[in-house]
């Protein structure tokens, strides 16, 4: 199929860009590298009058670092970060993440801010930011706005971006280690064949004080509810113990707890995937605390 008629604007700027959204508003659509939106067009999943590409923008591409933070603009394509060796230091999640994202030829032109506004909850950079609890900057003709993750994401394919709003940039939190401790990361996921969407897939993190003791952690679901999910209990649970306390078995367990609405597609009822769920989550934590303690 081919998709519906629609006209196609070109932006260069950010200014250009959202006042065009607040001229047409919600008879338009946000373009970011398309590897999402446009496959929904050609099935004529859904149809818009005005596709807006910000491909274009520079303002939107390319990250820095301020501070203990990585910004990173919407635009930037996946590879950009699945290749640079100073965002694996910054945000190992980030690093690890991408090439688990779909093919080389979806990661070419696919954006980590098309991927998070698309907003599929079986998408890793999703989790990546929930877990790192990121905050996304929103630009309109009205001004900037700055959303945490943990309120960005409303449900399937739903944000609380409105027509008329750009996502700009993501601020990801820089785990870097503090004073006298150590960081460890896992990324993990399970999916029927090499570059399909997760069935179900968990990112970790961990950070351990000077004695051994798990000062922070941040444990973040994919695949098993409308959005990502943090694991708050299990989180809870590992704050201020050692991480030979709980197995790593436990604590995927204890992470999927907290997942009370898993989808029954044909991939299996609800209760594979939390059993896959447990299995990533534990996977996952063990090999960030194993990176921890080794460090």
């Amino acid at each position: 199929m081919k998709p519906g008629p629609f006209r196609y604007h070109a932006p260069e700027s950010l200014d250009a860009a959202v006042a065009l959204l607040a001229e047409l508003g919600d008879e338009a659509k946000v373009l970011g590298g398309g590897q999402s939106l446009v496959p929904l067009l050609a099935m004529r999943l859904a149809t818009v009058d005005h596709l807006v590409d910000v491909g274009r923008i520079a303002a939107m591409k390319g990250y820095e670092r301020r501070g203990d933070t990585l910004v990173v603009g919407a635009s930037t394509p996946d590879v950009r970060l699945e290749r640079a060796a100073d965002v694996a230091v910054a945000v190992p999640l980030l690093a690890r993440a991408t090439p688990l994202i779909g093919h080389a030829q979806i990661r070419n032109r696919g954006t980590v801010g098309g991927s998070l506004a698309h907003a599929d909850p079986a998408a890793e950079y999703p989790a990546v930011a929930s877990a790192l609890d990121a905050e996304l900057e929103l630009r309109s003709h009205r001004g900037t706005r700055t959303v945490p993750a943990a309120e960005f994401f409303l449900g399937v394919w739903t944000t609380c971006l409105e027509p008329d709003e750009v996502l700009a940039a993501i601020h990801f939190p820089i785990w870097a280690g503090r004073v006298g401790c150590r960081v460890g990361f896992g990324v993990r996921e399970f999916g029927r064949r090499h570059g399909d969407f997760a069935i179900a897939g968990a990112v970790t993190a961990v950070e351990l004080d000077g004695a051994g003791v798990i000062a922070r952690c941040a444990i973040a679901l994919f695949g098993l509810g409308p959005t990502p999910l943090r694991a708050g209990s299990a989180e809870k649970a590992l704050l201020g113990s050692r991480p030979g306390e709980l197995d790593a078995e436990t604590v995927g367990q204890l992470a999927v707890g907290d997942a009370h609405d898993p989808p029954e597609d044909l991939h299996g009822p609800p209760e594979y995937r939390l059993r896959v769920g447990a299995a990533m989550a534990a996977a996952a934590w063990k090999d960030a605390v194993e990176e921890a303690s080794s460090a």
